[in-house]
Order: structure tokens, then sequence, then C-alpha cells
């Protein structure tokens, strides 16, 4: 009874209500939130332990403010990985003392998780009436040797990590101060190691061996390609290991027959399965296959949309080049063509018509609010192609379906059929390829067209290693007898435009990358990744190097890139790591020169019909500035000129907001008059960027019935070289607004 009543005591009390505070309702969270994994759990388990030592019966004015601080930290990751699916960095910790950001997050009950909130609240209240409660001195803190316990457990997590590391998100694997104090820990070694190596960051590294172009392989056909077009056919986030064929060649654990029909086609084909998909984003993919040019290896400005500025470069682009060898260029999506600015960048690379869901007049399956769905996709893609048949031109046509993005689109049956939409959405795309691909053979298309079939990204699978840059290559050639039915080698993205090339025997510019898969060669070769917030690397010598958030790098013998059994050689920092990221930055470098203005115009004056009410901040976009850099210590500008084209007398309410990282960011953009029948709306604002700004979007929303259009969308980051900016708050510059009579400007 002796040892219950002291546990009945309020020095006990004290102690159960810390251990609630960092280590239950951690715990619990994770796994109702699904972050499940060892690693988590462990992580939880360890700092919240160290946070009870260090505070148990510590005073209040000690205590206090770290259990608030802790809850604030608690509630602002579940929060942005709800939102955007990343976890708070240290240069977000800036917004909790921006009244306004604070307010405007938490207004009409905006957190997404309350109940979490309540259970902070909660604890913390009980803990001080607890500690109020007991007498002064009546117990002293825990003895130092009790650390010894959470230390062993922050090592154990570290030697795990270091001997099973896992490619689950950030948050599965850490909790927030954890992840904070191992990123903190890793940046002071490497500013130690660049120190000891006497070498500054950031000193130009040799990536010739990933720019070069190697046309000396053995070609796989003894003369030029049979075929009079190109068919290249783009599946939205399909990773390689849905095929089965490449399941089987590379030994993959997964199981599921997924996608059959394509696994079947897949065997009359040739098919590369060890295929490595560059990044994420269905614009940064599209560049790499039609550019011939690794992705942005981070969130930085899309390489498509700097293309808008460099027309140099985008004349090396496969759809220039093969207009200037006299095909017609085409480009046809299921979704509207405004967002990531597709609408201005497919031509930029050089496609003679570039189409989206408002070409489509076939009616739909069902409903999707990205635009038609594969299977009625497909069936107008069919009727585009007897089209082109009909001319006596040679035609380059490339297809991007849109079904499996989330929210992913299925019909009813389906969903019935399968565990979770995700599923269900790749049953019909898989039945909507095939019947497409039946369609083309019946037709005659393969005889003589070469088509391939590829991803644009890899939305993953949970637990498969390398899942998330794994995609595939399919081509179907007249010559299929003369092509393996299995590709060897490792191939990307970055491939596909010297292939095309090559396979017509057409030159290649001499600023394209990669290897043509209609060759065979004797050697590896180099080919780098950034998905899934991990770099990687295969040096084409059977080395494949892998390095995390943590700039943590581990080594793996390995025959190719994407191969679930790689056998670990162990972990490295310092140099070797920090060479590796400025490859990945050598890459990066943008089609503008370096601290130069940046400017870009989103608008393209063409009609756009307004809903009469919205619903989605993405799908209802009308401009597609999107996942833009803004360097620190510059100025940005926009402007803005909105026409109205058929409005009816009740107008059009527009409204523009502004995100990072899809979230919600607090700019203060000037409210937009309503637009009204015979006027336009020109608006004008500047913003200082103090630090950099990544994956930053624009969003014009508007409701109306009619049209409008956009004579101007321009964004100008210009450097502040003054000293100025440093002194000066996050609020926006001048800003002008006003409204015009639309006929007076036109004749203007």
């Amino acid at each position: 009874m002796r040892f219950l009543n002291r546990w009945h005591s309020p020095s006990y009390s004290v102690l159960l209500t810390l251990c609630s505070l960092f280590i239950f309702i951690p715990l619990i969270s994770r796994g109702l939130f699904g972050w499940s994994q060892s690693y988590g759990y462990l992580s939880d388990i360890a700092i919240g332990s160290l946070l009870v030592v260090l505070l148990y019966q510590r005073t209040l004015i000690i205590a206090l403010p770290l259990m608030i601080f802790w809850g604030i930290l608690t509630l602002a990751n579940v929060e942005l990985i709800s939102a955007v699916g990343r976890m708070p960095e240290p240069s977000d910790l800036h917004y909790l003392t921006d009244a306004q950001f604070v307010s405007r997050s938490t207004h009409g009950a905006g957190l997404s998780h309350p109940a979490l909130f309540l259970a902070l609240l909660i604890n913390i209240a009980l803990y001080v009436l607890l500690l109020i409660r007991q007498q002064p001195g009546a117990h002293r803190p825990l003895a130092r040797t009790w650390l010894l316990a959470p230390l062993v457990l922050l090592a154990g997590h570290a030697a795990l990590q270091y001997r099973a590391p896992s490619e689950s998100d950030q948050w599965f694997q850490f909790n927030l101060p954890h992840k904070l104090a191992a990123e903190g820990l890793s940046d002071t070694e490497e500013d130690l190691q660049n120190w000891l190596d006497n070498q500054p960051p950031g000193a130009p590294v040799d990536v010739a061996g990933l720019q070069q172009l190697d046309l000396d392989g053995a070609p796989l056909l003894s003369r030029p390609g049979q075929a009079h077009n190109v068919l290249i056919i783009t599946l939205e986030g399909i990773p390689g290991a849905y095929l089965s064929p490449s399941r089987d060649a590379l030994h993959s654990p997964y199981v599921g027959n997924t996608m059959p029909r394509l696994s079947r086609w897949a065997e009359r084909g040739m098919l590369t399965a060890d295929y490595v998909l560059h990044s994420h984003q269905t614009i940064r993919g599209l560049y790499s296959m039609l550019c011939g040019d690794f992705a942005k290896l981070d969130s930085g400005t899309p390489k498509g949309v700097e293309l808008l500025n460099n027309p140099a470069r985008s004349e090396q682009c496969l759809p220039a080049q093969m207009r200037k060898n006299g095909f017609s260029t085409h480009y046809l999506q299921g979704a509207g063509l405004r967002f990531m600015a597709k609408d201005q960048i497919m031509p930029q690379m050089g496609f003679d018509k570039t189409l989206g869901r408002d070409w489509f007049t076939n009616t739909p399956h069902l409903k999707f609010p990205w635009g038609m769905d594969d299977k009625g996709f497909f069936e107008g893609s069919l009727s585009y192609i007897k089209q082109l048949r009909k001319q006596d031109q040679p035609w380059m046509l490339t297809l991007m379906t849109v079904g499996t993005h989330q929210p992913y689109s299925a019909p009813p049956e389906y969903l019935q059929r399968f565990p979770d939409s995700k599923l269900a959405a790749v049953a019909y795309l898989d039945d909507a390829v095939g019947e497409f691909l039946d369609a083309l053979k019946q037709q005659g298309v393969l005889k003589d067209t070469l088509v391939i079939v590829t991803s644009d990204e890899s939305h993953g699978i949970e637990n498969l290693s390398l899942a998330s840059a794994w995609g595939f290559n399919l081509i179907l050639a007249p010559e299929q007898q003369q092509l393996p039915h299995l590709k060897q080698g490792v191939y990307g993205h970055v491939d596909l435009t010297a292939s095309v090339l090559d396979y017509f025997a057409l030159p290649v510019p001499a600023n394209i990358s990669g290897r043509s898969l209609l060759r065979d060669y004797s050697h590896g070769r180099q080919i780098i990744s950034y998905t899934n917030g991990l770099l990687r690397e295969h040096d084409g010598k059977g080395l494949f190097t892998e390095c995390d958030f943590q700039h943590v790098c581990r080594r793996y013998a390995s025959p190719g890139f994407i191969n679930d059994k790689s056998h670990y050689l162990g972990r490295f920092t310092g140099r070797a790591a920090r060479l590796l990221s400025q490859q990945a930055e050598q890459l990066n470098q943008s089609l503008i020169p370096a601290n130069a203005s940046q400017h870009y115009q989103f608008a393209n004056h063409q009609p756009i019909e307004l809903k009469l009410e919205r619903t989605d901040d993405w799908a209802d976009n009308l401009v597609g500035a999107q996942y833009l850099e803004l360097p620190k210590d510059t100025q940005t500008t926009v402007t803005m000129k909105i026409r109205a084209v058929n409005l009816d007398a009740a107008g059009a309410t527009l409204q523009l907001k502004t995100k990072e990282y899809d979230r919600d960011v607090e700019i203060a953009i000037p409210p937009l008059p309503k637009l009204t029948p015979e006027q336009t709306v020109s608006v004008s604002f500047t913003f200082n960027n103090l630090d950099t700004r990544k994956a930053f979007s624009f969003h014009l929303l508007g409701q109306g019935n009619g049209a409008i259009a956009l004579d101007e969308f321009s964004v100008t980051t210009e450097p502040r070289t003054d000293g100025l900016i440093a002194a000066q708050s996050d609020s926006p510059g001048p800003v002008e607004t006003s409204t015009e009579d639309a006929s007076e400007d036109l004749h203007n």
C-alpha cells in the first residue's frame, strides 16, 4: 500500500504527466496518423525520455516554456505534414513570431488535428496544477545517470540507421526535435570537414560523365528505323514495379498483378527494366524526356519554366529537332494546360500544336477534377491519330494521361474490386492503355510508327526500396524482330531524346545528354536521381550511392541502379558526401545566367472559361506559375492585367493566392477588384524574399459566368545588392490596382 500511495503522490503524478506529454502522446499520435515504423517509435521514446529526465522536478519557470514550445513544434509538425507532406525546417521557425501568419493559420478552427491540440493543452494544464500542488523541495530532479537510457536509445537509433537505412519519409523515422538535431549535427560535421579540407563549399566538380552524349555503342538496328512517325505515351505516376517483366528481370520482391495488360504488351516489345526517373513532378519528367537533360535535383524552379527564357536551348529539344527534320509535332494531355505553364512550355519545346482538356469533345466516362478519365482520353487520342494519318507529313505525338494522379479516377466497378482508389485507378488505366495499344495494332499504326510507352514520374510503393525512382521504357517498333525483349543496362529519361533521334539517324545536338536505347554498350555509365528526398547516383562501375537529408551517404555494391538486393558497404559523410551534392548542384545550374534578373510571362491572351463555383486551388487555377524558386535577398514584382471575355452582367470575382511547398503562405496581396464586362483589371505589387522561397506557386482563382483572358501575368525577381533588403520586413512593396475600360485599352 505504501508503494501505491507513493504513485498517487503529486510528485509521481508530475512524472506521469511528463511521460504522457513527451512519450505517450507522440507514440499514440504516430499510430493514429499511420506513421508506424520502428525507427519512429524509437525516436519518440528516446527524445521523450530525454526531456522527461531533464525536466522532472525542474521549476515551473524552466519547464513550462519548454513544454509549450514542445507543444507548438508537435502541432506545427503534424499540420505541415498533413498539408504539404514535409517536416518543418529551421527556416520555418520565423513564422511562429509572425502574428499574421499564426492568426490566419488557426483562424476558424484551421487546425486539421484539433484533438491533438486539446490533448497537449490539457496535459500541460494538468502539469501546472500538479506542480503547484506539490510541496516545494519534496523531491529532487532525477540523477544524471538516468540520462544514459535516452542516450543509449539515440545511439541505437543511429546504429540501426547505419546498418539498415530506411527509404521511408522523414516523419516515419524521426520526431521533429530528433530530426532537427540530426540535421544540425550533420551540418556542423560538414562545416568542420570543409575547414579541415581547406576547400570552400560549392567548388566546381566534374560532371562530364553525367552530361556527356554517348553514341558509341553498337547499334541494335542495321539501318535507320523504318517508322515514319513517333508516338510517346506517358502514363501519370506509374512505377516500373507494376510491370511483371520488369519485376522478374530485377528480382523485385513486389507482388501483385497490378497492370497485367500492359505487362503482356511489355513481353511483345523491347522493355528497359532498369530505368531511372530523375525527379518528381510531371513537368520535370517531360523536360528530361523531351530535352535530353537532367531536371532539377531539388525543389527549385523547373527547367521547363526556365526554358521560356532560353530559346537557343529550346531548339535542341526533341520536338524542335523533329520539326526541323520535317515532322509535324503535337502534344495532347487529358488535363488542362495552364497548370505548370504547359500551355507555354510545350510550344517552347517545339510542339506545333499543344492541346489539353478543352480539345476533347467525346463524352468522358466519369467526372474527374483534373480532366479526362483515362478511357475517354485514349478514345479521343485514337481519333486524333486518325486525323494525323490522313496527312502526308510524318508526325510526332506525345500523350500524357492524368487519371492516376491523386485523388485518382476510377469507375465504381473498379473501386469495388480493389482495396483503395489508387489501385483501382491503376487498373482502370491498365485496361484503357491496353485497349488503346490493341486498337493501334488493329489499325496498322504499329507498322509505321515508333511507339514508346513510359511514365513521367513514380508515385512510389510503400516499403519498396527505390520505387520512387523506378520507371520503365517500352519500345514497340516496326522492326521488333531485331530488338531484344529485355534491354540490358541502366537507362533513364535523360536518354529518350538521343534514342529517338538515333533511331531515325538524325543529328543529335551537342548539348543533349545520355545514351541511345537502340545501342548496346560494353561499359557502364553514371546516372543520378533525386526522389523522395534522397539523392542517388550509380557510377557505372558497380557502386551505388544514396544520400539522405542529413547529408549522410551509404554505399552499396550493385550492378545496376534499381536493385533491391544490393550489398551494403558502409556509410560516409564529409568531403565525399559533399562532392555528390555539388554534382547535383552543378547539374541544377539554371538555364539563365546566375545572379541575373528572372522574368517570366505566364499570360497567353487566350479565353479562359470560368466556373460558377470554384472547389480546388489546383484544378481551378487560371495561371501556370507554379513551383518557382525566388532566391534570397531579392525582390519580386508581380504584374497582372485581366480582361473580361463574354462575361454576364454579374461579372467575375477574382482572388490571387500564394503557396510554398503546397501550403498557403501569407503575402499581403492586394484584393483584386471585381471584373465586369467592358473592363480590365490591372494590378501590380512587390514583395521581398528575405530567405530563399522554394516550390513557390501563384494560384489565380475566379468565379463567374463567361470567360476572361490574361493579357499579362509577369513575375520578375531581381537581386538586391544595395543592402537595404536585409533591414526590411517581409511586407510587400508598392501596390497598384486599377480598372480600365476594355474597349479603350484594346484601341490603345
